[in-house]
């Protein structure tokens, strides 16, 4: 005999309702599994000073701003330990592991504490070139070397010459810049923490000044307080140049490779760059570009993923997702050579350069 229709329908009806279960039981475990995330989510529920660490020991012990190895160059990466190795590999609590992959929005705050419109009246109409120098809150010496002497240039009324600093809670430097900015009123200030690893913040407050107060400059060159600029050169090669192209110029450097050992100071994780090599960027001592392209670099930063390298953040990753040439110029040096009159003639620029010798 077979076996009776009741018993069969039991069957049945138990395995349309296993069928139904099934689907609702993998729905729920997949929902109660912790999920992967390339980048954190874009919540600006972080401080900023998240990247405080110790300032003062940053100030004394950190390098030139874009002194990691330049294209072209045989000098070893500094040996300096990073001012703030705790917080970027997450044995801090002060904020976020950013080898983790963290959006530069939701660590950079928006504005600056001094702002003088009058570095670039009109915002900027009549100015050809806009040269922005990052330096360091105790760098006063090497700013006032650079003011009197190719920072000089600034005396003409289509060039404009400010200095971009970052804050510092040491009160003593902060009375010196008082002081500094009353008498030259050159000095920028954003609101970040000025340390090594915090450079990229830096770069990313220069091009929202820029953007804000000075977007009909022709071009805007971004340099360091330890460079020796020859201005004569600049305004020669701008002349050459249409602000209009959508380009970068500088010193090229092309098919680098992140560093992926945790040790080194240049550390970059696969959560903040997967790909295996860089972009082609122009290397940070400095580079050239238009103004009017400065709002789009801005913006595009904030939706990236933050990394220390601001050369490569900046010129190489942000330009290059907006389609922004990067073009080299041999003229830009960007390391240190012999301190000849030749040189100093046939050169843009002349990477650590002392005060002494400006």
């Amino acid at each position: 005999m077979g076996v009776p229709w009741v018993a069969q329908v039991r069957c049945l009806h138990l395995a349309i309702f296993a069928l139904a279960v099934i689907p609702l039981f993998l729905c729920f475990s997949y929902l109660n599994t912790s999920q992967l995330h390339t980048t954190a989510s874009p919540l600006r529920n972080y401080d900023v000073r998240l990247l405080q660490g110790n300032t003062s020991q940053a100030e004394r012990s950190a390098p030139p701003a874009g002194s990691h190895p330049s294209s072209g160059t045989s000098e070893a990466p500094p040996q300096a330990a990073p001012a703030h190795q705790n917080a970027t590999n997450g044995t801090s609590n002060q904020g976020p592991d950013l080898t983790r992959g963290v959006p530069a929005e939701i660590i950079y705050e928006a504005g600056h504490v001094d702002v003088n419109s009058q570095i670039c009246p009109d915002l900027g109409k009549n100015i050809k070139l806009l040269i922005t120098v990052t330096s360091a809150p105790s760098h006063d010496s090497a700013r006032l070397a650079v003011r009197e002497t190719w920072g000089h240039f600034a005396i003409r009324k289509d060039i404009a010459i400010a200095f971009m600093l970052g804050a510092t809670s040491n009160q003593t430097l902060n009375d010196k810049i008082d002081k500094e900015q009353g008498l030259y009123g050159d000095i920028i200030r954003g609101k970040f923490i000025d340390t090594h690893d915090n450079l990229t913040l830096k770069t990313i407050s220069m091009l929202e000044w820029v953007d804000n107060y000075c977007p009909k400059a022709s071009f805007a060159l971004k340099t360091d307080d330890d460079m020796f600029i020859n201005v004569s050169k600049l305004l020669a090669f701008i002349a050459k140049h249409k602000p209009e192209q959508r380009a970068i110029y500088g010193r090229l450097a092309k098919k680098w490779k992140p560093i992926r050992n945790k040790k080194s100071k240049y550390y970059i994780s696969p959560q903040q760059y997967k790909p295996s090599t860089f972009p082609d960027f122009t290397t940070g001592p400095a580079y050239l570009f238009p103004a009017q392209i400065s709002k789009e670099l801005y913006v595009a930063a904030l939706n990236h993923t933050y990394f220390k390298l601001e050369d490569v953040f900046v010129t190489g990753i942000v330009a290059n997702g907006l389609k922004i040439k990067r073009i080299h110029a041999p003229e830009f040096l960007n390391k240190r050579v012999s301190f000849t009159p030749c040189n100093v003639q046939k050169e843009i620029s002349i990477h650590m350069v002392k005060s002494a010798e400006q």
